[in-house]
């Protein structure tokens, strides 16, 4: 597999096939590890990072997950690249800086995904459609047990497992879920709930992870806290708050249909109507739209649109993905005529 053949496939957690996916997009768990003779990334020298690197190597090659897995060395790769497996998720906007001696393992169907001397040694990641998490935190756990065979973790009896970060100390885990939340934000309920999760250990960050905003009412719900608690625990609070987060938003649902109905369906028939003749539109702007087409088509408002289409949209009309889908640069403006043809064919079939 090359990283151009990413482009011609949907990666797994786009394909709106799990439970709930009207609303959650994706399951997200990711296992931070150290290997147990090794300085954390940012301490280690030269060699000990190489000899990180390959460790992990002759790791993973004995591991029947990663057979066909794309294997890519950070510094290998040009801006394009880098930015195109952030925007499938695949890697974090740390793992581009100081690229020397990172890499990342890519599994073919991109469920699964290693980094390589990020922050940690190892960030193991498991991407999956839908709420799905714990179908996805019994695969990280299979994989992170094959790895495990062939791989010292650093392991205290007494704090669990060592990461650079003192956040992560415990077991490792960051689990999380892309949702959706329109109706949440139309109300302006969106603040109440968003508070409410912090006093309950978690956290909510935009599309692109920490630092980032939320286009499109997406939210990324994790835990804030890993040490004190088992896997099980983390995973079950999160799933036990995100039920409560997908009642409170189908009840928005309800509430705007029935009070707002003429308001609510203008909202989502304009953005339809803007997608589909737009001749120039931004990345943010179109997302937003088409969060609002895609609310419209879970409630039956709007019936000739595929969910699948929507999701490989998101991330196809993403500044990396639009250049390389054309194969050259595009400026700003560029990129904003070429995103409004694509989604207008897109809507015209």
């Amino acid at each position: 597999m090359k990283l151009d053949d990413l482009l011609k496939q949907t990666g797994e957690w786009l394909k709106g096939i799990g439970p709930n996916s009207e609303m959650v997009m994706s399951s997200r768990i990711r296992l931070a590890r150290n290997l147990a003779k090794y300085p954390f990334p940012h301490r280690a020298d030269k060699k000990q990072l190489e000899d990180v690197l390959s460790d992990f190597e002759k790791a993973y090659k004995r591991i029947e997950y990663f057979k066909g897995a794309l294997y890519l060395m950070i510094k290998d790769l040009n801006a394009l690249d880098k930015q195109f497996l952030i925007e499938r998720h695949l890697i974090s906007r740390e793992h581009i800086r100081h690229t020397e001696y990172k890499a990342v393992l890519i599994s073919d169907r991109e469920i699964i995904s290693v980094m390589v001397n990020e922050e940690d040694h190892l960030r193991i990641q498991i991407l999956q459609s839908g709420f799905n998490l714990q179908d996805t935190w019994q695969l990280a756990n299979k994989i992170d047990e094959e790895l495990d065979r062939y791989l010292d973790y650093a392991y205290s009896n007494e704090l669990g497992f060592l990461t650079c970060c003192p956040t992560n100390v415990g077991t490792g885990l960051r689990a999380s879920c892309m949702v959706q939340l329109p109706s949440l934000v139309i109300t302006k309920q969106i603040k109440k709930v968003l508070y409410a999760i912090t006093k309950l250990g978690l956290t909510a960050r935009g599309l692109y992870g920490e630092g980032t905003e939320a286009y499109g009412n997406f939210f990324q719900i994790s835990n804030q806290v890993t040490l004190g608690h088992s896997e099980e625990e983390i995973i079950d609070n999160l799933e036990r708050i995100m039920r409560q987060i997908i009642e409170q938003e189908n009840a928005a649902r309800s509430s705007l249909l029935a009070n707002q109905r003429p308001l609510f369906e203008d909202m989502i028939w304009r953005a339809y109507g803007t997608l589909k003749s737009a001749h120039i539109i931004t990345s943010n702007e179109a997302i937003n739209l088409l969060s609002h087409v895609r609310l419209g088509m879970d409630l039956g408002i709007i019936k000739d649109i595929d969910r699948n289409m929507l999701n490989e949209l998101l991330i196809q009309i993403q500044p990396a993905h639009l250049q390389k889908l054309q194969g050259k640069q595009l400026s700003t403006h560029e990129r904003d005529v070429t995103r409004a043809e694509l989604i207008r064919s897109k809507f015209m079939r």
